[in-house]
């Protein structure tokens, strides 16, 4: 009982980082967005350069901090999964290589044969 209760919490823990990482790639991707919107409304306005560069510039502080925001999240999912070593229940026992998943090249699609 105790263990399926560590098993389902570090569950939700995995996948509310992934929700995480997952997050912040779309919103660097909606400031891309949003940049090159900026700079096609600019053209079409024919502004002169000094007119939207307050914009862009905290527009890039944004991104360098979400950068920097990116990079805390992939440490913290690494120092997770070497915690889960540490926590009775979670402990990976493995035969072979010792990675946890299969490498890409042992997948394959299942197709029916006749």
């Amino acid at each position: 009982m105790r263990k399926q209760m560590i098993e389902n919490a570090a569950y939700e823990v995995a996948t509310q980082v992934r929700t995480v990482e997952e997050s912040i790639d779309t919103a660097l991707a909606e400031i891309a967005e949003l940049q090159a919107r900026m700079m096609r409304a600019s053209s079409v306005a024919a502004t002169g350069y000094g007119t939207i560069h307050p914009a862009l510039q905290q527009l890039a502080a944004a991104v360098a901090g979400l950068i920097d925001t990116r990079g805390a999240i992939v440490e913290c999912h690494s120092a997770l999964a070497e915690a889960k070593g540490k926590v009775p229940g979670l402990r990976t026992v493995s035969w072979g290589d010792g990675d946890d998943c299969p490498p890409a090249a042992a997948r394959t699609d299942l197709r029916i044969v006749a």
